[in-house]
């Protein structure tokens, strides 16, 4: 036998010896996966609602009974949209696509995880209802094993329906029956081509692809799945390009069961918790969820579309909304957020500081008032609680995007690259903030600048006890205390005589910031977000297709946060919220702020009607210090010659008095409201002015002024020494 016989046999053997392995490996590991029919069929899954009382609120059932789909009834593009999407060789593999599988293997090899997937439909159909989320080879051996039973076991049109009838295309809808009618409230039998194109969509990713939340990502998944068709071949030029030009119109049907808003927002949340979605039969859900809160918003007085949230450090007490959390343009209410708390951390501002309120343009970007009006100079506190547009996108302009988006992503917001300019300051965003997030970003302030990630859900337990989740607390600092305890103090103000005036009757602290984006013609969002130290409320009004109405954030929205207010604290009230801490107390001269919009600490002499006393970030006390009462000084007063005598004008004659001397002899001394009267005998005369400020029994001096000399006299004729050629000059001899 030669050595290339005997180098070829020893290679056989050692693939032989590998593949018997491999198989009794295979089997050995699989010898306990079964297909059970029942789980194909009739995948009834039930998890259990916990109330934060212990109580049940739901049994509720994934399973979607009642509500299948028979394949034989479907379009051919709704069936056709999966399989595009999903398994484009459905109908001619045996289960397996090896080709895929093998591309898998390498790209997870070169990745070192299990990264890539490779499942096809009937894959997808036995990981759903036999076997966990697990990415383990023992799992996927299984999944093998099982696949290749229901593949001899059922058609392909069986697979495909019962893959159908158990899918879960989010916001606990399970089956295409239960997403239909949840996401176009109809039934499955009646979907069009985009519309199938959508719910295809969803399946990758149901929470970041729901077309109520992120609606631009849900259209470009949805075109996605739209061209595979035509690749496919399943739909034609004509047929794709007209579908592609159609609007998303997912709407949520009119919920009328108690509950559904936030027992929705449970299941959204649960989808985040990375738990494996099809495998939580008997779990038990305990929420934060407040039923007689929940009640009371649920049957609050409507016109419009709505949302409502009410938080309390962590947690979500009660939800509702008729847009499902979709993002908004926020307007007004990320002011706080985006512009005036970074810059007070950033020592740009303090809540006193002036800010001139112009006609402005930066870059062809000129920023209006909502009244239209230029105010001149304004505090940041007025600024804030009457919702002035220009001393925002100034202070933002000051501050930098670039330093307002690092506070920003603090609180889980990211930017887009076309959020970065200055209209930010105004709540111009490509895609918004949902009302949660809003609430959530509120809270920062209250809890002395943390951000807590508010959550509907607390714990999930199985039905044997054991916590398979809990709510971890997730909080971030953003603001530093003293930059929380001035817009508490600001937005406190807000409430009593801003935007947010509605509310200004509470013998308890709550603070607002109201928002409304619109024009002329109407607005389409208005927002109403206030606090106390135990809750956050926030509400929105508006219409999800921007229809004009003309409700406002301190309107109508104000209105509903005092109806929920006052039921919050009918019978007690709220500690008051902190406006001290992290901040120092400075006295700062009057007449320089009001007169010269300049800050300056008051002179240690000054008298308390020259004094206002403010607070401000410790260590952002301002650098310089007057001297008006310590080391006085006036301009060089006007002196001026009439016939009867003559007058010395003198300026800040409030602060100080004066002495005054003719000719080096005192003859003044004293208050003086502003002008200084003498008749001097006639001649040449030196004045000179000394102001003094009396502190207590001292007098303190100031530079001792010398004004110009004057000729005075008073028989009549004019004061001056000699008349002008001109009227010595003889006229009639010429």
């Amino acid at each position: 036998m030669t050595k290339f016989l005997k180098f070829s046999l020893l290679i056989l053997l050692c693939i032989t010896a590998f593949t018997a392995t491999a198989f009794a490996a295979f089997f050995i590991i699989t010898k306990d996966a079964k297909l059970n029919e029942s789980k194909l069929i009739n995948p009834d899954q039930s998890i259990i609602i916990i109330d934060d009382n212990g109580n049940e609120v739901v049994n509720a059932s994934l399973s979607s009974k009642n509500k299948s789909v028979k394949l034989e009834n479907l379009h051919d593009y709704t069936k056709n949209a999966f399989i595009a999407s999903e398994d484009r060789t459905f109908y001619s593999h045996n289960g397996l696509n090896y080709k895929r599988m093998v591309k898998a293997l390498f790209k997870n090899i070169a990745a070192g995880s299990f990264k890539e997937g490779a499942s096809t439909i009937s894959q997808q159909l036995i990981k759903n209802t036999h076997l966990s989320q697990d990415k383990t080879i023992k799992r996927k051996l299984n999944e093998i094993k099982l696949t290749k039973q229901l593949e001899r076991r059922y058609s392909k049109d069986e697979i495909l329906e019962m893959y159908l009838n158990t899918i879960y295309f989010g916001h606990n809808c399970y089956g295409l029956q239960s997403a239909a009618q949840f996401y176009f409230d109809k039934r499955a039998e009646e979907l069009n081509l985009t519309e199938s194109a959508t719910l295809v969509g969803l399946l990758t990713s149901p929470n970041n692809f729901s077309p109520f939340k992120n609606p631009e990502k849900s259209l470009n998944r949805r075109n996605t799945v739209l061209k595979a068709m035509l690749t496919c071949n399943y739909i034609d030029e004509n047929a794709y390009g007209k579908a592609v030009k159609e609007p998303l119109n997912a709407h949520k049907p009119v919920a009328g069961e108690k509950n559904y808003d936030y027992l929705n927002a449970v299941f959204d949340e649960l989808e985040e918790t990375n738990l494996p979605l099809y495998g939580l039969n008997g779990c038990i859900i305990k929420t934060y969820l407040k039923p007689d809160l929940q009640s009371k918003i649920e049957n609050l007085a409507f016109e419009t579309d709505n949302s409502v949230i009410i938080t309390s450090q962590g947690s979500v007490s009660a939800y509702k909304s008729t847009i499902n959390g979709a993002k908004r343009q926020p307007g007004s209410t990320i002011k706080p957020l985006a512009v005036y708390a970074p810059a007070i951390d950033e020592k740009l501002i303090s809540p006193f500081t002036k800010i001139l309120d112009e006609k402005i343009s930066y870059g062809g970007y000129s920023p209006e008032n909502y009244d239209k009006k230029y105010h001149g100079y304004v505090s940041v506190t007025d600024s804030l609680s009457h919702s002035y547009n220009i001393p925002a996108v100034k202070t933002l302009n000051a501050l930098t995007v670039q330093n307002s988006e690092k506070y920003l992503s603090r609180m889980g917001i990211k930017l887009e690259n076309d959020e970065k300019n200055l209209s930010l300051a105004l709540g111009g965003m490509k895609y918004g903030l949902n009302l949660h997030t809003l609430a959530d970003c509120y809270s920062v302030f209250p809890s002395g600048g943390f951000y807590y990630r508010s959550r509907f859900i607390k714990e999930i337990t199985t039905n044997d006890g054991k916590t398979i989740y809990k709510n971890d607390g997730y909080k971030n600092r953003v603001f530093s205390e003293g930059a929380s305890s001035l817009m508490n103090s600001m937005l406190l103000e807000t409430s009593k005589s801003g935007t947010a005036k509605k509310l200004k009757n509470y013998q308890f602290d709550i603070a607002s910031k109201t928002g409304t984006c619109g024009n002329e013609d109407g607005n389409t969002d208005a927002y109403a977000i206030s606090y106390t130290s135990e809750h956050t409320i926030g509400v929105w009004l508006g219409d999800k297709n921007n229809k004009k109405l003309s409700v406002t954030g301190g309107g109508a929205c104000c209105n509903l946060i005092k109806e929920i207010t006052d039921y919050l604290y009918s019978s007690h009230s709220p500690e008051n919220l902190n406006v001290t801490g992290g901040t120092n107390e400075i006295s700062i001269d009057a007449d320089e702020y009001y007169d010269n919009n300049k800050v300056m600490l008051s002179d240690p002499a000054s008298p308390k009607y020259n004094r206002l006393t403010m607070r401000v970030l410790s260590g952002n006390e301002p650098k310089e210090t007057s001297t008006r009462f310590s080391s006085p000084v006036i301009q060089t007063p006007a002196l001026t010659v009439t016939e009867s005598g003559i007058n010395i004008e003198l300026c800040h004659a409030k602060y100080y008095e004066y002495i005054i001397k003719r000719n080096n002899k005192v003859i003044f001394e004293g208050k003086i409201d502003k002008i200084f009267a003498d008749t001097p005998p006639n001649g040449n005369h030196v004045y000179s002015v000394t102001p003094y400020y009396k502190c207590g029994e001292n007098k303190i001096y100031g530079k001792e002024i010398s004004l110009p000399s004057i000729n005075f006299n008073n028989s009549g004729s004019s004061p001056q020494e000699e008349a002008p050629d001109i009227v010595k000059k003889d006229w009639f001899d010429l």
